[in-house]
């Protein structure tokens, strides 16, 4: 299983590094001639092998191309909010004191709106453009891996080898830095897995919803959102956008799960494949 997330995960990721620069062209051109082509037939070229819209736009180059539109959001808005949750939640945990009581009631502040709901209001009074969107859900998510980073540190803390570390003067960013980070991080990376699909579906929400990416440019959840009334004549412009999203996150998750298996020493065992039993052989 998570060898076939993998190749999907890469082929999305190719999809999102190459489909731009060429198939950019293909998607936004509109051929009346070829006005809601059925899929898997290629009378009309290979680019309309998944069919054509209402406006003769072939569907494959378009999932190919919002594939990076997609991405373009949800990476920046999780590695941001992966830097700066894991950095300050360090910090608090680490310190504690002041510092940990006021970033947890600021992440409190946060968690109590949900994030769908945030995003639908800051980008309803601003301008819902590529950036706001990233850094609207980069904020919401933050203190996901503030309160993951500040308990792991917080137990850490009062480790032996801390307190050996302190004992030879080593500075607390320095212990953090070199004997904290690399055991949160781990942890960290698998919450940042399991966030990218929640960021994902959030992002295709918003555009569902018109308050997302906006055309000319396209994503997964515009195109759902611009097939979805012609589901009865043209369902493949809707249907396979939304596939690609199911596709993505259960690939995602699936390789979060098993990330989270590998990296922990009581749970690996089950990534091994059991060997067969000789006659007579206890197994």
């Amino acid at each position: 299983m998570a060898v076939a997330a993998c190749v999907v995960l890469l082929l999305v990721g190719l999809c999102a590094v190459l489909g731009p620069p060429l198939l950019g062209d293909l998607a936004r051109e509109q051929h009346l001639r070829a006005v809601k082509l059925r899929p898997f037939s290629m009378d009309e070229g290979w680019e309309f092998v998944l069919g054509s819209d209402s406006l003769g736009r072939s569907v494959l180059a378009r999932l190919v191309v919002a594939a990076g539109t997609t991405l373009s959001v949800a990476v920046p808005a999780v590695l941001l909010s992966l830097v700066v949750g894991s950095v300050w939640g360090m910090w608090a945990g680490f310190h504690r004191g002041w510092r940990e009581s006021v970033s947890m009631r600021i992440a409190d502040v946060i968690l109590s709106f949900p994030s769908l709901l945030l995003a639908v209001v800051v980008l309803y009074v601003f301008d819902p453009s590529v950036a706001n969107l990233v850094a609207v859900l980069a904020i919401a998510r933050i203190p996901v891996y503030l309160r993951t980073a500040r308990a792991e540190s917080a137990e850490l803390r009062g480790r032996l080898f801390a307190d050996a570390a302190r004992t030879f003067g080593t500075g607390n960013w320095a212990i953090v830095r070199r004997h904290v980070a690399p055991i949160v991080l781990p942890t960290l990376l698998t919450v940042a897995a399991v966030d990218f699909c929640f960021v994902m579906l959030t992002e295709s929400s918003l555009s569902f919803l018109g308050i997302g990416i906006q055309p000319p440019d396209v994503s997964w959840g515009l195109m759902v959102a611009q097939g979805r009334a012609e589901l009865q004549n043209a369902w493949w412009t809707a249907v396979f956008p939304g596939l690609a999203i199911i596709l993505t996150t259960v690939a995602m998750t699936v390789l979060a799960g098993w990330a989270r298996m590998a990296g922990d020493p009581a749970q690996r065992w089950r990534l091994t494949v059991p060997r067969k039993t000789r006659k007579g052989e206890r197994p």
